[in-house]
């Protein structure tokens, strides 16, 4: 009776995650389509192209992502002050934000590109640098519209409105696909650019994606307040300090992550094109499932930042668990089609055996890893959602950089269990990280609680 009890308890947070968090996966699950899409079409143009994908992807995330970590420092910043109505404070979190960001990214594209002349110094085959040089140019380039996109999307976010972005990604997404078949295999007249091609489709989709937004949410008359508080706003230090406090840290903290995945790519590539195509096949089915925990964390940060307002304790914590129930129940049944589907599912991308051998094996590493990491993704957007980011950087930074990345060498190198071996290490940073999330979040709702 009990157990009904409590299961009839969790029911109305479930739907209520869901809800929310519906929206967030399918514009993800739509982003991961594109790359694996990208993955596939450009797998099967070629070894050299797939590896070399891999390679500028890797790189090119450590800049995304950090400025992907500052806009996001706005959601539960606007979460909290939304739910309380402060609207003249909401519109000057919109309007600094967006002046910080748009800064940010200009920055993140003149950093990006400078990292681009330095392709060739790290130890990647020849031809690979070769294909992956143009191609990481048109990313970087991709950058700016990107960023805008997101910083607008994050504020949406925080007011508890995830599906107009949504629908803005979903769009863009299936013109970078259509764009992919065009210029990748040359069709309609267009010559077959190969790798070229699809860096120039991803540009082209994410020119549209702020072009399309910008407009559609200036008219929303359900924001119109906030655009005039917005425009009366003035660009304050002490505001840009606000928002920097938090999306500096989450900004470090997604760059320790992806730093690790990114370094063990590099070892992938001084083990051969084939290790480092197998990880690309391997990450790309892996960053699909992650998408869903990245969905429902993404709610999870708007339902605590709202109760936060409130101050609602007893309702966080249940957010909290009903989120975890949810992506562990989701994960470990995607483990499980990977483990039975490993030597299957690498036929999608490639016609290489000794690049399918590879990347079955590393399947059955990320049914584990997947698992820790949808845990910790939840825990840290519950943080995210209490404005306690500093701590966790330092713990990501102790997870993935002092522990994740030695075993990844230790094994790989030192144990030889090549490509294995590597994301062994990303199994260690990403449970030692999810482990240390839980202690600093049940630490910080009793503090505050009290």
């Amino acid at each position: 009776m009990q157990q009904t009890k409590a299961e009839m308890e969790f029911l109305p947070l479930y739907r209520r995650n869901l809800n929310m968090a519906f929206p967030v996966i399918l514009s993800q699950i739509g982003q991961v389509t594109v790359a694996l899409a990208d993955t596939m079409m450009v797998g099967h143009s070629g070894t050299t192209d797939l590896a070399a994908a891999s390679f500028s992807n890797s790189i090119f995330h450590v800049g995304m992502l950090f400025g992907f970590g500052i806009a996001m420092g706005i959601t539960p910043l606007v979460g909290k002050t939304y739910s309380q109505q402060k609207f003249d404070e909401v519109g000057s979190l919109l309007k600094n934000g967006l002046f910080l960001h748009s800064l940010a990214a200009l920055c993140l594209v003149i950093i990006m590109g400078g990292v681009g002349l330095f392709l060739g110094q790290m130890g990647q085959p020849p031809e690979v640098t070769r294909k992956s040089v143009p191609y990481f140019m048109l990313l970087v380039s991709s950058l700016l519209p990107l960023l805008v996109f997101f910083s607008f999307k994050q504020f949406l976010e925080g007011a508890g409105n995830t599906k107009i972005a949504m629908v803005i990604t979903l769009t863009a997404n299936l013109i970078n696909i259509i764009l992919n078949y065009i210029f990748i295999f040359g069709k309609f007249g267009f010559p077959a650019m190969g790798l070229l091609g699809a860096g120039l489709a991803t540009l082209f989709s994410r020119i549209l994606m702020p072009v399309m937004l910008i407009p559609v949410i200036l008219k929303n008359r359900k924001y119109q307040q906030i655009f005039v508080m917005a425009r009366r706003a003035r660009i304050k230090v002490c505001m840009l300090r606000r928002i920097l406090a938090v999306g500096l840290p989450i900004g470090f903290q997604l760059i320790v992550e992806v730093l690790t995945f990114s370094i063990g790519a590099v070892m992938m590539g001084w083990l051969g094109k084939e290790s480092l195509a197998a990880h690309q096949v391997a990450l790309g089915l892996a960053s699909f499932t992650y998408m869903i925990s990245l969905g429902v964390g993404a709610a999870a940060t708007i339902h605590v930042s709202h109760e936060m307002g409130t101050r609602n304790y007893p309702l966080i914590r249940k957010i909290i668990y009903a989120s975890l129930h949810l992506v562990v129940l989701f994960m470990s049944l995607m483990g499980l089609l990977f483990i039975v589907l490993r030597n299957y599912l690498p036929y999608l991308f490639t016609d290489d055996t000794g690049v399918i051998r590879i990347a079955a094996g590393l399947l059955v590493v990320a049914a584990l890893f997947q698992v820790f990491d949808g845990v910790q993704v939840i825990l840290l957007a519950a943080l995210r959602g209490l404005a306690d980011v500093k701590v966790p950087m330092w713990m990501a930074f102790f997870s993935y950089t002092l522990v994740g990345l030695p075993v990844c060498y230790g094994c790989a190198f030192v144990l030889n269990f090549g490509a294995w071996g590597i994301w062994a290490g990303f199994l260690a940073g990403l449970a030692v990280a999810a482990f240390l999330f839980g202690l600093r979040l049940k630490k910080i709702i009793r503090l505050q609680s009290v």
